[in-house]
Parts: structure tokens; sequence; C-alpha cells
């Protein structure tokens, strides 16, 4: 519902009279009316000066006498510099709540009939979810719901990378030193569990390492290799990786499990399999703890030999073309870009290549019409030549391809390395906002009367809402500091804040015990403060709108806080239960329900619960 197109035709139609001129509705500025000047919406004139040839005061004079006889919604203007402010009848603010709480679905776009997929999570089975893959993950979450609320049918999945050196390591360390044991028996997750072994297979690496140093075949390639001037300790710390791929017993070993998995040995592919089985139940535990689900998945030991058909078809068509050794590249220098490798002199395929063969199923098994992918900014330029690619493929959803882009996430302490065992665990993330949940309701004391299990159904949807909402809010592309503590303040811009604004709505409702919504009100007078929050509601399908066509969340997270601030001030400045009148009263507690609503649905676009109580 489009409360201010009324006032916006009028406009069109002001001008046209006045000046024969004619506007589209794309060419109108409108604004909420800055603090410091009379009025409620204001009309940017400034590009009719040349239009016209006439001073702005002039104009906006002539437009705003127009629209205060034609427009029965205006009741009032002023013209200052290029900017005509106009104030608004009572009838429209009574008339734009009551439309809005009769529009169920407020907010939400119809069905558009379009498919999109959304790619999120994507962890490697060598270690547990971590805060890194919790941004994604809330960011790939929160963009789905969105999407949907814009009326998109949407398939969330995510393409785990099972497969590789990494794998291996974890796979080869517990072989050596796990003795049989298994998740149940260690009392772990089976994520954990996993993980433990990856960070020891560094260990005893390291440990390996730093004894070849010191003997004579290591002090001979020292020696050998060295560049002028450069110390022992700052040539190993660079040699480590060759190192690794040309003297490591260890790194040979690993190796070689993975030539022995990709030749399908039945005793490593049973290792294989049991070991992700472990990790996939311990993923599984974290997803729902974040209350996140996926409709598909796909599996990298599948998807790994996707792609070579698309190879044979891009060199049929020219996009690809093969040097003499064999192997076979894409020339996009004429885009800005270099060339890039997509099939190795062996025939064996690179990552790009498994990533157009994983596209191209994804079209097959779904027919979807555009793609997200949730990646870190780090393979910025990955999924810009992917997408080039896609497109000179001929692929029919290739116009439609979007990258969500996030910045890395650190802590007060710094950055997180997987290999050293230094990450910051996802599960033990959610453990730690949900116990500074307890610690601030412990001080405050407000739901200790309640049943312990209510109590900790609270507490789980304020730990986990103070979590989701500290990152969503933060821009994707900037880089980001998550403070835990921060997090659930109640005074600062933070999920347990737009929560307590919720929270307050429902007690004032169940206080009042009536339903006041759906009705044209009979106001004799508004306060601005109830001005400033029906603003806010009909800004919000706008807002909804701008966040799916940008794929940006956190524009509806700042929503949600600007609209709790307003309502806290409302409801420390403004009268409801106790109201001058019976019509203040009800137009008050149906503008408070609406609020309520509205911060939830926000909420729930952004994957986070809003408490009863708290």
């Amino acid at each position: 519902m489009e409360f201010l197109k009324s006032i916006k035709d009028s406009y069109i139609k002001a001008v046209a009279d006045c000046f024969g001129v004619h506007l589209e509705s794309d060419e109108i500025l409108i604004n909420e009316t800055r603090k410091e000047f009379e009025g409620d919406y204001t009309f940017v004139i400034f590009p009719l000066v040349k239009k016209i040839n006439k001073s702005p005061e002039e104009i906006g004079n002539a437009i705003g006498n127009w629209l205060l006889t034609h427009e029965s919604n205006v009741i009032a203007h002023n013209t200052v510099k290029g900017f005509l402010n106009l104030s608004l009848s009572l009838s429209f603010w009574s008339r734009s709540l009551a439309g809005v709480s009769q529009e169920p679905r407020y907010g939400y776009s119809a069905p558009n009939g379009k498919k999109v997929m959304v790619e999120f999570a994507s962890p490697n089975t060598n270690k547990p979810l971590h805060l890194g893959h919790i941004r994604n993950i809330l960011l790939g979450w929160s963009c789905s719901k969105i999407l949907k609320a814009n009326g998109y049918e949407v398939i969330n999945t995510q393409i785990v990378n099972d497969r590789g050196i990494a794998i291996c390591k974890s796979m080869l360390a517990w072989q050596r030193f796990g003795q049989g044991a298994t998740p149940e028996s260690a009392g772990m997750k089976g994520d954990h569990f996993v993980g433990e072994y990856y960070v020891r297979f560094e260990q005893e690496f390291v440990q390996e390492y730093q004894g070849f140093q010191f003997t004579d075949m290591g002090i001979a390639v020292y020696e050998a290799k060295k560049k002028e001037g450069q110390d022992m300790a700052t040539f190993f710390k660079e040699y480590k990786n060759t190192y690794f791929n040309t003297y490591s017993e260890m790194g040979a070993a690993a190796k070689a499990m993975l030539l022995a998995w990709e030749a399908k040995d039945p005793e490593i592919t049973s290792l294989w399999a049991k070991m992700n089985e472990w990790v996939y139940q311990g993923f599984n535990v974290t997803y729902e703890n974040l209350g996140v689900t996926f409709d598909s998945l796909y599996y990298e030991s599948d998807t790994y030999l996707l792609g070579k058909k698309a190879v044979d078809d891009g060199i049929s068509k020219g996009v690809f073309y093969r040097e003499d050794d064999g192997s076979v590249w894409i020339d996009m220098e004429d885009v800005g870009m270099d060339k890039k490798i997509v099939m190795r002199s062996d025939g064996t395929s690179v990552y790009i290549t498994q990533d157009i063969g994983t596209a191209q199923q994804r079209y097959a098994d779904y027919g979807i019409d555009s793609m997200v992918y949730t990646v870190a900014d780090e393979q910025d330029y990955h999924l810009k030549v992917l997408f080039e690619i896609l497109k000179r493929l001929g692929e029919p959803y290739a116009a439609d391809l979007h990258h969500l882009s996030y910045g890395m996430i650190d802590l007060p302490t710094g950055k997180m390395k997987s290999r050293e065992g230094t990450v910051v665990d996802a599960d033990d993330l959610i453990a730690e906002v949900i116990g500074e949940a307890r610690d601030m309701s412990a001080e405050r004391g407000e739901i200790a009367a309640l049943p312990k299990e209510e109590q900790e159904d609270i507490l789980r949807q304020i730990g986990i809402g103070a979590l989701k909402y500290f990152i969503i809010k933060v821009q994707p592309k900037k880089r980001m500091i998550f403070d835990p503590k921060e997090s659930v303040d109640m005074q600062g811009q933070t999920g347990p804040y737009v929560q307590n604004a919720y929270v307050r709505i429902q007690s004032i409702l169940r206080k009042s015990g009536t339903d006041h919504a759906g009705q044209p009100y009979s106001i004799s007078d508004i306060h601005d403060n109830e001005k400033t929050l029906i603003k806010h509601l009909l800004n919000f399908p706008g807002i909804v709108a701008d966040a799916g066509k940008q794929y940006d969340p956190s524009a509806i997270a700042n929503f949600a806080y600007a609209l709790a601030k307003d309502f806290h001030r409302f409801y420390h400045e403004v009268r409801i239960l106790n109201a001058e009148s019976e019509d203040a009263k009800s137009f008050r507690i149906a503008l408070s329900k609406e609020v309520g609503r509205i911060l939830w649905c926000a909420f729930d676009m952004l994957g986070i619960e809003m408490p009863a109580r708290m």
C-alpha cells in the first residue's frame, strides 16, 4: 500500500496545472521534513527550477497553494529555498495507521513467479563451524528470508567441501593418533572431535618441520635456496609449504591418502565417510541452534568432476581455447580481467571448472532464475570470473548472478587461525552470548518468577538474537569486530534493545485487554512522536524492497533499531494506557500494536525470534 501516492499524484497534477510541465513519478523526490523545519513531508523542487525558469520560492508557493486547495491531506505548507514542506491532516495519520493494520502481510510482496537459489555456509569437513562461518550463515539466511518477503521462491543450498588435502590431514591424524576413539567415547560433538585431529596434524607437522631444519638436509636446503642476507628463521618461515610438498613424511602420507581416496580405495573411502558423518552430525546441531535450514545440499566429492563437459562445449563455442600443452583457457582481457585456466594440461579440472559445472547442475535440478553466492570478499575476483564465464557460455540465469560479498569478522583479541586451533568455535560463541544474556537477566531479575524452562527459552532467544543482530546490523562489505558482551547491552544498538521494545509493547497490549486495530480513529490531536512512528511504518515496505534489491540485511536491522528507539521515546514521553481521552488511548494502543508487529516482521526477516517477556 502506497499511503503517499495520493499526495505524489496531486503534486504531479499541481506542476502540470500551474506550469504546464509533466513529471514522471520517478522524477519526484520526497523526504521526511527535517526536524528544524515545520512540516511532515518535503518535496525537493530544485529539479523544477530549470524546467520552469522561476525561483524555488515562486514554484514552491504555487504548488503549495494548489495542494492546499485540491489535496485534502494537506493543511499547511512553507517553502525553504528549494524545499516545499507540507503539513498533513489528522485524517491522513489516522487513515494511514488503519490502513497498515488492515493489511495482514504489510511489507510483504505477492509472489513474483521467480525462483532464486541462495548459497551460504559451505563449510569444510575438517573442522567445526566458527565465527567466520556464522557471519556467512546469518547473512545468507537473512538474505533468503528477505527475498521471500519480496515475492521470490527461494531455495537455500550449500556446497560442502568434503574432499581435498585438508580433509586428509584430519583423517591421517585420527588414523595415527586416534586409537579408535569416536565422538561418543570422547564426549564431544562430531565436528569438534574431527577438528581436534586437524589441529593435531598441524602440531605434529610443525614438530617434524622444526626437526628437519637442523638436519644436514635442512641446512643444505637453506644454503642452496636462501636469498642473499636471509637468516635461517625467515627462510624456513617462507619455505614451509615447499617443505610440505617436497620433503615432509606427513605431507607425503596425506597426499597419498588423497590419491587413494580419488582411486576409491575401500579402506580410505570408508574412513572418509565415517569421519564426514561425524562432522555432519555436529554441523546439524549448530544449524539447529542458529535456526537455519537448507533445501538442498551439494557435496564437492560429487561436484569436483562437473564442468568438464562445459569446457568441451565452451571450446566448440569459441569461449575457451586450447594451448599447445593441452591446457584450456579463457581470455577475459577485453573486460578488464586476465586469462584464466579452466583445465590443466593433464585433463584435470580447477576450482572454477567445478563451479561452472555446479551452477549448471543447480539450474538442471531447480530451473532457477537467479543465484546468490554468500562468499567472503577474498573471493571477489573468483566469482567475477565465474559470472563472466557463465555469461559467455550463454547460461539462461547468467544475467542474474549476485555475490553477497562480506568482510572478515574478528574478535577484540584479533584474527583467528584454524590450523593453530585459535578460531572462535561457533558453539562456544553461542553458549557465551546465552551466558551473557543470563548474567544480564540476573541483574534485572524480571523473568525470575517464570518457570525454569520458559526462562531458558527466553535467555536463548535473547542470546541468539544478540549474536545475530550484532553481526547483521553491519553492512556486509565492512570488516567487523564482534564483542559478545557488547552484543547483549540493553542500551546500545543491539538485538536485546529492539526485543525490549517489542516486549514492552506486548505488556501494554496485555494490560489494555482490548483490540484497537483496523478502525479509522477519531483523534483531535497528534503528537510528533506518533507521527514519527507512523512514518516508520509507512517506510517499511520500501525498506524491505530496497534490502532485497541490494542483498543487504543491515538495512532492515537498522530500520528495526530506529523504530525501537523512537518507540522507547514515545513510551516515555506520551501517555498510552492513561491517555487524556479514550480516542487518544485507542489510537496509541493501536499504534503500539502495529509497531510491535512490524518489529516482529523485521526481526523475522533477519531470522531473529522475539521473546514475549525479558
